[in-house]
């Protein structure tokens, strides 16, 4: 495992600059927008895209690889839908299991320049935040998350980089939970009186997550109160059984409580607690307590139990955490006096219920102080109801009203556009690295560029730090001179201060330290030199000083004379252009360019070379980059 962290003394992110047109991020809920469930958020920047298809690269972590398997599996067999309609069957969850590839908390991935790693999100086991990093833009994407440990999951973890955009959710909105210590005593203290008195108590819950936190709370109470053991408690889930082996499997991945008891004996080996296959397996002639799913009585083992406890008064139902809007769970909390059984007779609904949270979906407490630390400028709401969200919204906005902190809650397909101007900054590493340069002083290597990072390093390096490699290419060149070599010399002489004579077989020269000039034959002279940018300039002057006077040779000639007014608009096109690839927002008017970059602004004369910036830093750029383009448009005539 690895860590991408480095220390740094502020988690807060400097305000984003409005960037040129092309670095613009968006960002849409394809579910949980204004609704809880469904979550799928689709995102692009800079031509990269993530969290779209199946057609890609899939990453989770390994508890929540295990888990996937079961979770779709039971899903495929409780389907009561024919098998046309079906979304897919036990072999297309097979053929996933290939595509997932697991990932460690705090691994660094990079996949076509996209970098992203996960911390703890505290939910359920193997649940993650994920923070992805495209060209030095990041997004914290949270998923469901708790900041709340509990009897065997950590807290979620906060990253030690504020990112520049947070999605996250808003289940609970502005609500805020009981202290733990509370609802777990009034959980025990309602399940405890009610069977103490003859009653049933049903607990509908949801296999994977609350069951087992729920399982954990049950055992260790049952232990500890011996008037209890004749009271039987069954978990009535196939699935949550199933998962219980995972759980088993992933210790190391629950909190110090988990591991420490693990030492001794497993945790989830559970003394006073029985599984339950079936309704017809369950013997009802006494208190009981029974677990069982799904978690909002609509359908399976929990309805089957409602349908039959509902009427008496001395039973009770808990309802342990959050539920859906439409589900009978969520029309049950508000206590109405008739329900609707599944034969679609109206019965009284007698049986006490209550609702004591223990969901693991951060409340408003929680979300405030995550997002205190965190200080994202951009904050997207997803995973929560129209109405809490909006409250959410409007508190987070009040919180943060003295800050540059914006507050989004799109709906499912509704795009957020933002505007991000990433710095492009180069690390210098290898040799180069070895001595820390002055200010001011010029650095100079080979530019590297990996997906979205760029890297500078002397060229003796680039196989250490790259997988390129370097190479040099000889060239050699034949041009015809019947002239004495002693007036070719006296040429290059009055061309260049560097001349020398080499004693070798065939009279030479060595010009400029790098190009030898060899009379080899007694018609024909050899230009020999490694090729690089100066070399070759070198190089091609000598070729074309030996051509205009060596009488057998072509002469070079100059180009008809272009219309001013013409190559007047070419040239000032051509700047404009270089210059936008340079600095970005380049504007034309009257004639003159004004060059804009981060609120300063330059006014440029392309035609007499001239820049009045009143930041030096932007002037003298602008100037060094003016001359090498007229350099490179207007070359020197021969």
């Amino acid at each position: 495992m690895s860590s991408t962290a480095a220390s740094a003394p502020s988690l807060k992110r400097k305000e984003s600059m409005v960037a040129r047109e092309g670095d613009q991020l968006i960002i849409t809920p394809l579910g949980a927008g204004n609704e809880v469930g469904r979550s799928c958020v689709y995102m692009t920047y800079k031509n990269k895209i993530v969290m779209t298809t199946f057609k890609g690269r899939v990453f989770m972590t390994h508890a929540t690889k295990a888990i996937y398997k079961l979770l779709l599996s039971d899903y495929v067999k409780v389907s009561k839908v024919s098998v046309e309609d079906m979304l897919f069957d036990e072999q297309d969850i097979l053929r996933t299991m290939d595509k997932i590839e697991v990932i460690d908390f705090h691994q660094t991935m990079e996949v076509n320049g996209i970098r992203f790693w996960c911390y703890t999100a505290g939910h359920v086991l193997g649940a993650a935040m994920f923070m992805v990093d495209i060209a030095g833009v990041r997004v914290l994407y949270t998923g469901d998350y708790s900041r709340e440990e509990d009897r065997h999951l950590r807290a979620a973890e906060t990253p030690q980089f504020s990112p520049d955009v947070c999605i996250i959710e808003s289940t609970y909105g502005v609500q805020l939970h009981q202290p733990r210590a509370i609802r777990e005593k009034r959980f025990t203290d309602v399940i405890h009186n009610v069977v103490s008195q003859g009653g049933r108590v049903l607990i509908p819950a949801f296999a994977l997550g609350r069951a087992q936190e729920l399982l954990l709370i049950l055992d260790e109470y049952w232990a500890g109160h011996p008037e209890l053991h004749n009271v039987p408690i069954y978990y009535a889930s196939p699935l949550a059984k199933r998962c219980l082996a995972v759980y088993q499997t992933y210790i190391n991945a629950m909190n110090d409580r988990i591991r420490t008891q693990f030492e001794g004996s497993n945790p989830f080996d559970f003394k006073h607690i029985m599984p339950l296959k079936s309704i017809e397996n369950f013997e009802d002639d006494g208190p009981s307590v029974v677990m069982a799913s799904p978690g909002g009585l609509q359908s399976g083992l929990s309805r089957q139990l409602f349908d039959i406890w509902c009427q008496d008064k001395k039973n009770a139902c808990i309802i342990p955490g959050y539920v859906v809007e439409g589900t009978l769970a969520k029309t049950i909390m508000n206590e109405p006096k008739d329900v609707t059984l599944m034969s679609g007779l109206q019965a009284p609904l007698n049986m006490q219920v209550h609702y004591i949270s223990f969901s693991a979906h951060a409340d408003f407490s929680q979300t405030s102080a995550f997002l205190n630390e965190l200080q994202p400028p951009n904050i997207i709401l997803v995973h929560g109801e129209a109405n809490e969200m909006g409250r959410l919204k409007q508190k987070l906005m009040t919180q943060f009203a003295d800050q540059n902190i914006r507050v989004l809650s799109p709906k499912n397909c509704q795009t957020v556009e933002m505007h991000f101007n990433a710095e492009k900054t180069a690390k210098a590493i290898g040799r180069l690295a070895e001595k820390t340069p002055e200010v001011g002083s010029q650095v100079g290597g080979l530019l590297v560029r990996k997906g979205f990072t760029y890297q500078i390093m002397a060229p003796e390096d680039l196989h250490v730090f790259t997988q390129l490699s370097t190479g040099t290419v000889t060239q050699r060149l034949s041009i015809p001179y019947k002239g004495a070599f002693t007036v070719l010399r006296h040429r290059l002489q009055q061309l260049y201060e560097g001349v020398e004579t080499l004693n070798e077989d065939v009279p030479t020269l060595k010009v400029h330290g790098k190009v030898l000039v060899k009379q080899v034959g007694m018609d024909y002279v050899v230009l020999q030199w490694v090729s690089d940018p100066i070399t070759d300039m070198v190089s091609d002057s000598i070729i074309a000083m030996m051509m205009n006077f060596n009488p057998e040779s072509p002469k070079m000639k100059t180009s008809d004379v272009e219309s001013t007014e013409g190559k007047a608009v070419d040239t000032s096109k051509i700047v404009q252009s270089l210059l936008v690839s340079l600095f970005g927002d380049v504007k034309e008017l009257d004639g003159k360019l004004i060059v804009s970059v981060d609120g300063v602004v330059a006014n440029v004369d392309h035609t007499s070379n001239t820049v009045d910036c009143e930041n030096e830093n932007l002037r003298e750029r602008i100037k060094v980059a003016l001359r090498r383009m007229e350099i490179a448009i207007k070359p020197v005539r021969m």
